[in-house]
């Protein structure tokens, strides 16, 4: 594999590129037409065929009224439609707004409300609760349906998706674009309400999106050209197996097309072990990219020697929530080939971390440690940055490539950007610590923090020592009032077939790998552990649960 040399860039109409998303992309597909862009299901499209069909689609919303700056809802499950609709909606400097396909009524017409929509892409299986939401969202004027072989009636006034791409022209001709066009990633739901981060589209391609250097080393590009040069020759198969409605998935499809590679998605997004074992040798992946431990666990349960071939896996990535360590040794002991990479990042921040463990190296440290990236420290609470080894808690914190804000939420957008001496950042909410060597260990949120006898636990790190317990499958961790402590210490716990960890169990196991303030002082056994799509932590359901006297066991 190595770096392709630029032979024709094609034919472009209008001006010079720039470091627009859409801009970006069509330099890439010029370069490169009939190579394999993206495959989901039976479906394969070409550079050039993805080119052509974002085309349509961006006509036919032209033509349906959505103009520069408009907001374009997506409730899609993963498939071509989900990479299609986010260029159609660049190419015409519109706005894609990503649309968890999870939420009920209430919950999508505040985002459908909140984010302005004038359109929305969504597969047919959510028309009921698309046409529930629309008579009162006045802005909402054009719909378009992919076909899911669901059934349900389409809502009142929709365009199927093939007919809308049947009748609009391929021709690219779009007119300028610029960097500073907005790029919308909607975050939240299981804390609060969502809520849309703006990013200039110029930033997110260096915060998140590679920056133009398929080897992720941070040697980015000068120009927008300078893309077509950096090409992989083959390109890296990546398989994608988050929803694509989760923006790290936005991110990781961008790298790879922008890289020259073949993005692998899974059909319709459903998370199925042994289809993702199969889809790696048919396909000849190379990198895998999973969301921590709630996908890795059933992965490595799923695998059969001799009846997976892996031979040509390369890196393994994680990144949205914890791979523990016992998790990792058993990845790294069924794929020894592959690098393992645990990526760190927040729809905030785009990605500011990573730690990678080579084959037979992955060790027992229970902690989230990373290395950053230059643009990212920690800052104490005067905003000055946390001497390493110090053993002081901070905040997270990145400069450079930043977002400019969230979407009509001022008083948000003044708690979390800050400017110290002329130099702006963001602050997410992450609290860490700097180890004497500069890596930094990530303690979680601190609005997710409990409080217990007036010290502070930080429910990931908890969570990432109960999960190298051999009777436990998953757990989220929380706090929930307590006379004595103010709040006391849950594990909400998904034990593994045929296991039903005690109280007793839990603590010994703990008390070994964290101070006595952060052992759980209640277990609470349930048959499946709450996550989002996106496999992220269900806390507000943990809470829940946890509350729930008969459920639990509690202990001293």
């Amino acid at each position: 594999m190595h770096l392709m040399v630029r032979q024709d860039a094609g034919d472009r109409t209008g001006p010079s590129s720039t470091f627009n998303l859409g801009d970006l992309f069509e330099l890439v597909a010029d370069a490169i037409p009939e190579r394999e862009a993206i495959v989901a299901g039976e479906r394969r499209l070409t550079y050039r065929q993805l080119e052509d069909r974002a085309n349509r689609l961006a006509h036919h919303l032209l033509a349906a009224g959505v103009r520069a700056g408009d907001h374009v809802g997506l409730q899609l499950l993963n498939g071509t439609e989900y990479v299609e609709a986010m260029l159609g909606a660049f190419k015409i400097r519109a706005v894609p707004i990503n649309v968890n396909y999870r939420y009920v009524d209430a919950e999508l017409a505040h985002l459908f409300d909140d984010a302005d929509l004038v359109a929305v892409v969504l597969h047919r299986q959510f028309s009921p609760r698309v046409a529930a939401v629309k008579p009162d969202l006045p802005l909402l004027r054009s719909l378009v349906v992919v076909e899911d072989g669901s059934g349900e009636p389409p809502p009142p006034g929709a365009v199927g998706y093939e007919d809308a791409l049947a009748g609009a022209p391929p021709e690219r001709d779009f007119g300028p674009r610029s960097g500073d066009d907005i790029y919308c990633a909607y975050t939240g739901g299981t804390t609060g309400m969502p809520k849309g981060v703006l990013w200039r589209q110029e930033d997110i391609f260096f915060a998140a999106m590679g920056g133009g250097d398929p080897l992720q080393s941070g040697n980015f590009i000068d120009r927008p050209e300078e893309i077509v040069d950096r090409l992989l020759d083959p390109g890296m198969v990546t398989l994608a197996t988050p929803p694509l409605m989760h923006v790290s998935a936005h991110w990781l499809a961008f790298v790879s097309l922008f890289s020259g590679g073949r993005l692998v998605v899974t059909p319709q997004g459903r998370f199925d072990p042994e289809a993702v074992w199969r889809l790696i040798g048919d396909e000849k992946v190379n990198v895998l990219v999973i969301v921590g431990d709630a996908m890795a666990r059933p992965l490595a349960d799923a695998h059969r020697e001799g009846r997976h071939d892996t031979s040509t896996l390369i890196v393994i990535g994680s990144g949205g929530a914890i791979l523990s360590p016992s998790t990792k040794q058993k990845l790294s002991s069924l794929v020894p080939n592959a690098l393992l990479v645990d990526g760190f990042g927040a729809s905030e921040t785009g990605t500011v971390g990573s730690r990678s463990s080579l084959p037979g190296t992955v060790g027992d440290d229970d902690l989230p440690r990373f290395t950053l990236n230059e643009q990212t420290t920690v800052l104490d609470d005067q905003l000055r940055p946390v001497v390493p080894g110090s053993a002081m808690t901070g905040r997270l914190a990145r400069r450079g490539h930043i977002p400019l804000g969230y979407y009509k939420d001022e008083t948000k957008t003044a708690s979390t950007f800050v400017e110290v001496d002329g130099v702006r950042w963001v602050l997410p909410g992450d609290m860490a610590k700097v180890e004497e060597d500069g890596t930094v260990v990530l303690l979680g949120r601190g609005s997710g923090s409990i409080n217990t006898g007036g010290e502070k636990v930080y429910p990931e790190e908890v969570e990432a020592a109960l999960k190298s317990h051999p009777a436990i499958f998953d757990t989220v961790v929380v706090g929930v009032p307590d006379e004595r402590w103010g709040e006391a210490v849950v594990a909400v716990v998904e034990p593994r077939p045929g296991e039903r960890p005690t109280l007793d169990d839990v603590q010994s196991w703990s008390r070994t790998r964290m101070a006595g303030y952060k052992v759980p002082r209640q277990v609470v056994v349930v048959d499946k552990v709450l996550r989002s799509p996106s496999g992220k932590a269900d806390y507000r359901w943990a809470r829940d649960r946890a509350v729930e006297p008969a459920a639990s066991t509690k202990g001293a």
